[in-house]
């Protein structure tokens, strides 16, 4: 159970790279099911009787953005205030008093507010009758027997809600989706763990000036059918710089979709807008690299940004942990999607028998209509533990952000273990280096050189035999690439790639690779960065 947002470490220094890679933004449409409002408060606007869908929440972010910023309430008693993380941690909400238990395939447990979730959030529940505030009761809370269950006002409030559904079985409700924290939520597929994030936005991210966590401060849960496998939940984002109006539409699954639909009310200009934003954590790999005196050999939730740019190139950029902070932007126009992928998928890559590393969710997102010219912006903050989010990736648009000017995205966001089609082609499933030196093929190469091993697989090449003319087409910015060998590996069937870059200045060394036949592209790009 996933019971607070991570702390991202935020480091002043700054290494920008720039690459491949777009958005501006289109209409969105406006979902609605239609119920009766019944006198139902969000903060200071009133909702007035008459149908209630997403126009509604997007008329109360606009209006709200007319006005300056006025944070969500986090006061909370003393007694709740100064919990430890473990006796808030023994506070479970009991499934018996769930919302629509017994009602329908989705049920809805909430969250207690305490220690680190200080923040109340509004939950409505949207019916055909009416919209209803969803009221806090001490009674559907268990206090385990580190807590004895505190003296709270009646209007305490939750910090925020889990949907479950039978995922797995029809025996049990597994958690689905989580809204917890600022603007973060999680989603699973079947047979996945929690692993990395989503957010609503994302604001100046990596910046010198720090980084803006707009918040989710209210929430409408649709009620389903009996047998509905959609679940749509609108919600209200706020902060000193934008508010926002979302819906979700959640479809449960192998893969899991939600269908996010947004539209922002900007109260000043914004540097940098992240839309769409993921994020995760990446603490070592197979790779060299910053070592750690751990028994696993790899620890992370994801390894590699995947995107598709506009001209429908797919781009494989293995994450790092590095020892300063890493800004790139991949340049693009009308980008098809991008994701923080988990690849290696064997437990044998990580023996860890509790975190379950090998079945954390990739995410994807697919842009459900033109974006524009922009940028998928990833950013790698130095980690020494495993405990923080050191991965950010999101969409930054060109489009300028200015204040009254409204912007509408759409986007699908799954979350999935395998999908072949997320690329079709050839892929790469492994990155290792170290020093030239070492191994067979010794030689003497420029101060600051490297050898570099990529192994592809999967598509045409998985059907090639060892004797066909494959080539690597590489190239190096900042860098020059020497003794470059391609071959298939008898023992994974892989077809490796190894070569020497010597750096020739001590900036950062932008490297690039992919696999032809017979000038046919066979594989996605393998992008990586490497500082001397």
């Amino acid at each position: 159970m996933w019971l607070h947002a991570r702390r991202t470490v935020v480091i002043a220094a700054l290494v920008l790279g720039s690459l491949l890679l777009a958005p501006n933004p289109g209409g969105g449409p406006d979902s609605s099911r239609k119920a009766k409002a019944h006198n139902a408060q969000v903060h200071e606007a009133p909702l007035q009787p008459g149908p209630f869908g997403f126009a509604d929440v997007r008329r109360l972010a606009q209006e709200r953005a007319g006005h300056d910023f006025r944070p969500p309430p986090d006061t909370l008693p003393a007694e709740l205030a100064k919990l430890s993380y473990d006796q808030y941690r023994d506070i479970r909400f009991r499934p018996e008093s769930a919302l629509w238990r017994g009602q329908a395939l989705f049920e809805v447990q909430f969250f207690h507010r305490g220690a680190s979730s200080k923040q109340r959030v509004n939950i409505f529940e949207v019916t055909d009758e009416g919209v209803r505030p969803l009221t806090y009761n001490r009674a559907s809370f268990a206090f385990g027997h580190l807590l004895k269950p505190p003296r709270v006002p009646a209007d305490l409030g939750f910090a925020g809600f889990r949907v479950h559904y039978p995922l797995q079985s029809a025996a049990y409700k597994d958690e689905l989706i989580t809204f917890l924290g600022a603007s973060y939520f999680r989603v699973l597929g079947r047979n996945q763990y929690y692993g990395l994030s989503a957010r609503g936005l994302a604001i100046d991210t990596g910046a010198p000036s720090g980084e803006e966590f707009p918040t989710f401060t209210d929430f409408w849960l649709l009620r389903p059918g009996p047998h509905d496998r959609t679940l749509t939940v609108f919600a209200l984002l706020d902060s000193k710089s934008v508010a926002g109006a979302y819906q979700f539409q959640i479809r449960p699954g192998a893969t899991t979709q939600v269908e996010v639909h947004s539209a922002l009310y900007p109260r000043r200009a914004i540097a940098k807008l992240g839309v769409a934003p993921l994020t995760s954590m990446f603490f070592y790999g197979e790779d060299g690299g910053r070592h750690f005196d751990d028994y696993r050999p790899q620890v992370h939730d994801s390894d590699g940004l995947m995107t598709q740019t506009g001209h429908g190139q797919w781009i494989w950029r293995p994450l790092t942990n590095p020892r300063e902070l890493r800004v790139n932007r991949f340049i693009d126009d009308n980008p098809r999607g991008f994701g923080l992928i988990q690849r290696e998928r064997a437990f044998v890559h990580y023996e860890d028998v509790e975190a379950h590393y090998e079945a954390r969710p990739s995410y994807w997102v697919e842009p459900l209509e033109n974006w524009g010219r922009g940028g998928v912006e990833l950013v790698e903050i130095p980690s020494d533990e495993e405990i923080h989010d050191n991965i950010v990736a999101y969409w930054v648009p060109q489009q300028a952000v200015t204040a009254g000017k409204p912007l509408y995205f759409a986007y699908l966001l799954s979350a999935f273990a395998q999908a072949s089609h997320w690329p079709p082609g050839g892929r790469v499933v492994a990155t290792r280096s170290g020093n030239p030196s070492v191994g067979d093929n010794k030689g003497h190469f420029g101060p600051g050189a490297r050898r570099i091993l990529v192994d592809f697989a999967g598509g045409e090449l998985d059907g090639l035999d060892r004797s066909q003319p494959v080539l690597a087409q590489t190239t190096a910015a900042n860098g020059q690439v020497e003794a470059l060998t391609v071959q298939r590996v008898p023992e994974s069937g892989a077809w490796r790639v190894a070569f020497v870059a010597t750096p020739k200045t001590r900036k950062p060394v932008d490297l690039q690779c992919y696999l032809t036949l017979h000038g046919e592209v066979l594989t996605e790009t393998w992008v990586y960065q490497w500082t001397p």
